[in-house]
């Protein structure tokens, strides 16, 4: 707490717990977890919250024992968190470098503070191993005191910065009177210093500093990593000294190596003390390591039956909550409706134009819409967790191209080939709902999650380079080829009466070229300028889809339209930049999607004209196809019902898996593209339909969820419009350029790192360590620990890019076997041996904030 001042004839350091001349300070809420709470008024009430809050005391602490329920009090009125020994393990770091160059002070004869003081620092200069060349310890003498540099008007003598233990007690809060821990940060110094006198008497100092024998010191720079610096160093010897039991001990000491010796028992104490309660408190972590068992698996459908039980009875509540009583968020709903309209959309039109590029036209972009309509609605009325969000992707479309290219090669047939490959993903995947296999998730962890989720976000971003590398092939360096080819353009073109479409799509053009049709209305020139404006159209829908997405942390407008404007990023910037590319610019051409219109949309395949053997082969396929299922449907889904979203309905592994499955049979017999859970679209539709808060904590604003809208609307209207957008096809929708679904890969990708933890590691490297955010792994793991787990991270990712991008079709289909076989490289072969147990939960985030 804040010294007050009194006459230097009464006192001359006092420490109270008054309210004179202080600030009040906004209190922190109770929902959080913190290591630290600002409170205007030091009272029992406030400590008790703050301990019941943070801290686990055991049941049998009595009032006889002085550290339970103890916090530290910091000269700001700021309480501190008792360091935990266990976990955080910058603790035995502060230890060890203080023993390494112990500054002990045994029986110091001194009475004031100020004599006493200047022997510490006096101390400091004649140890060689302590020597700082260019630090003036005068100035540093001046610098632990409010007046520093100033005439003592009013005889007012204050400390500048202290920590103290604190207890909330029946009569009040009573302050831990035998001990001061001082702190400063000095600009001139160059590292760390610790110094503990022992006095040989007690010594009044002032209230709540009556009976003071152990004075702690603690001098830090000022640019530290945010567990280094004067106030957590001060915080690891004030958690020691805050034990009675230890400071009487400390008093037996004869020597300074006895002193040591009790120092690090003590440290011994706190470590096995605070053991017991973590591991009991961390209930996921122990059940994380249960092994699973063969019955387990053999216990058919009893996941699915264990699914419906629990997801059934708040069945009727997905339809009305936000909607019928008093906690409605039909804004929300819309906001997110008109998001996930779009999401789904305009994925489903790119990949929908690759897949009519791979096939020929057998699957086309509106039976990729059709698709997408009827899968989601199925999903999302029967899901066991419709904020799952089902989509066709960039892997599935390769599969396709793959199947494609089998059937030429063989002279098979297409649909038939492609239905059967799918009927046998479908067995494999109800065989795997019906045998609980998706038990085995238990087994990829958070880690494991994050090196997925971030291999599909670079695929996106791969894939939008490849799209605007493509265009910049077409329209920017074909002009070197002659003007034969020129020439034969212009006679592909000319004849008819408009411009011609397809030529416009297919082929490549060396130069800019303008071309008046014979209405003579307007110039519609391709080329260099083609390829500029797609570059330029590819980055400004990046550019103001995340500014708009950011835009909720701006201070400007109202904060209802800021929300609005970042739940609308997506479809803003999607329909401007369509409007820049389509209409302002409309004399240049750009590459669109093609449209052929289906004569039929559902036309059953002919199953029964493929051989045994092929339909053999098929099955191949289809259970490496199930393979990519089964994770991706499980891992995005694992995402979704994290912990830190706080879903609080239940999850349905096994039904949402079986339901895919019956979902995809039917899409495989009408020859639509397949469907599964997408990421990074299923988090952000949690994150939609979230109610978030900042909180701030040494500088770093953090966003937490605080609750979640848990519907099945959003999902069936969102799936619904996109089955009415075919009646917006050809026109608007081809409209929409190529490159601004470019442009919303690279924004999906971007979002989706938003809270990887694997991504913020990694950026780590590039920071200096005073920058480090305070996150719960900072705290707890070596450095060197964390950036070690981090390269194997790397290492795990680099080898699933390394199979999943390359070049080699057949060698892609092997990815999902590639990510299933890093389990064992995870958990049983180099983990272990590189990191103990608890430095890897805690790398891979299991105790999140």
């Amino acid at each position: 707490a804040p010294l007050t001042a009194l006459p230097m004839s009464l006192a001359g350091y006092l420490k109270c717990d008054t309210d004179d001349g202080c600030e009040a300070k906004e209190e922190t809420g109770g929902e959080e977890l913190f290591d630290a709470v600002n409170s205007s008024i030091v009272s029992g009430d406030s400590i008790r919250f703050f301990v019941n809050v943070n801290l686990e005391v055991p049941p049998n602490a009595t009032a006889e024992n002085e550290s339970a329920g103890c916090v530290l009090l910091h000269t700001s009125r700021k309480y501190l968190k008792l360091k935990n020994f266990e976990e955080e393990v910058r603790a035995h770091r502060d230890l060890d470098g203080f023993l390494a160059r112990a500054s002990i002070i045994l029986d110091e004869t001194a009475t004031s503070l100020d004599d006493v003081l200047r022997e510490m620092l006096k101390h400091f200069a004649e140890d060689p191993e302590n020597m700082e060349p260019s630090c003036n310890f005068e100035k540093i003498m001046s610098t632990l005191f409010t007046d520093s540099g100033t005439p003592r008007e009013g005889n007012v003598h204050l400390l500048s910065d202290t920590i103290q233990g604190v207890t909330a007690t029946v009569t009040g809060v009573q302050y831990q009177q035998s001990w001061l821990c001082i702190i400063c940060t000095i600009k001139s110094l160059q590292r760390r210093h610790v110094c503990i006198s022992r006095l040989e008497r007690p010594q009044n100092w002032g209230e709540n500093s009556c009976e003071v024998r152990f004075v702690i010191l603690v001098l830090a720079p000022p640019k530290m990593k945010s567990t280094k610096t004067a106030t957590e160093v001060g915080r690891t010897f004030a958690t020691m000294f805050s034990d009675i039991t230890f400071r009487q001990k400390l008093l037996e000491t004869k020597t300074e190596e006895e002193f040591k010796e009790a120092l690090v028992h003590q440290r011994h104490l706190l470590t096995v003390v605070n053991q017991r309660p973590s591991a009991m408190s961390d209930g996921h972590k122990s059940h994380g390591h249960k092994p699973l068992k063969l019955h387990e698996f053999l216990n058919i459908g009893k996941g699915i039956s264990d699914d419906i039980a629990r997801r059934f009875p708040v069945y009727a509540l997905d339809f009305t909550d936000g909607v019928i009583g008093n906690n409605k968020a039909i804004g929300k709903y819309i906001t997110t409706m008109i998001f996930l309209y779009f999401a789904c959309l305009l994925p489903s039109i790119a990949f929908g134009s690759l897949n009519d590029e791979n096939t020929r036209g057998a699957i086309d972009v509106q039976k990729t819409i059709v698709g997408q309509c009827i899968g989601g609605l199925l999903y999302a009325l029967f899901s066991g967790q419709p904020l799952v969000v089902l989509l066709t992707t960039a892997p599935l479309a390769l599969y396709i191209n793959v199947i494609r290219g089998i059937c030429d090669d063989y002279n098979l047939d297409f649909s038939a080939f492609y239905a059967w490959t799918g009927l046998w993903n479908s067995f494999f995947l109800v065989m795997y709902s019906l045998f609980n296999f998706s038990l085995l998730m238990k087994l990829f962890k958070r880690s494991t999650e994050e090196i997925i989720a971030l291999f599909i976000s670079i695929t996106f971003v791969l894939d939008a380079f490849k799209g605007i590398i493509k265009v910049f092939k077409k329209y920017y360096y074909h002009g070197r080829t002659g003007d034969s080819y020129l020439e034969k353009a212009r006679t592909d073109a000319i004849p008819s009466l408009g411009i011609n479409t397809t030529f416009l799509m297919n082929s490549s053009v060396s130069r800019s070229m303008s071309l008046e049709n014979q209405t003579g209305t307007h110039d519609v020139h391709y080329g260099r300028e083609t390829a500029v404006l797609s570059l330029m159209l590819m980055l400004g829908t990046l550019w103001l889809g995340h500014t708009l997405y950011q835009f909720k942390k701006s201070p400007y407008l109202h904060a209802r339209v800021r929300e609005i404007l970042s739940d609308c990023a997506l479809p803003i910037s999607v329909l401007t930049f369509s409007v820049v590319g389509s209409y302002i610019f409309k004399e240049i051409e750009m590459s669109k999607f093609n449209y052929n219109p289906s004569e039929s949309l559902f036309v059953l395949a002919p199953v029964q004209s493929l051989s045994i053997g092929s339909v053999m082969s098929a099955m191949g396929l289809g259970f490496l196809l199930s393979m990519l299922f089964f994770i991706e449907q499980n891992i995005v889904a694992s995402l979704t019902n994290a912990p830190e979203n706080r879903l609080v309905k239940g999850t349905a592994y096994h039904w949402d898996l079986l339901l895919v499955a019956l979902i995809n049979t039917g899409l495989s017999v009408f020859g639509l593209p397949w469907i599964h859970a997408a990421f990074p679209h299923s988090p952000m539709h949690v994150r939609a339909l979230a109610y978030v808060e900042e909180r701030v904590e040494n500088g770093h604003i953090y966003e937490t969820i605080v609750s979640v809208k848990e519907t099945r609307l959003t999902s069936l209207v969102a799936n619904f419009l996109v089955g009415l957008s075919l009646l917006l096809l050809p026109f608007p929708l081809q409209w929409i350029p190529k490159p601004v679904l470019y442009g919303l890969f690279l924004y999906i990708a971007l979002t989706s790192i938003d809270g990887n933890q694997l991504f913020e590691r990694v950026a780590l490297l590039l920071k200096e360590q005073t920058a480090y955010p305070p996150t719960h792994y900072i705290r707890r793991v070596p450095q060197r620990k964390i950036h070690y787990f981090t390269g194997l991270q790397v290492l795990q990712l680099l080898i699933l890019c390394g199979f999943g991008m390359s070049p080699l079709p057949y060698m892609k289909m092997i990815f999902p076997l590639i990510m299933i076989g890093m389990i064992p490289i995870r958990y049983e072969a180099w983990l272990p041996s590189f990191f103990p147990v608890s430095h890897a939960f805690l790398s891979s985030g299991l105790d999140c904030r």
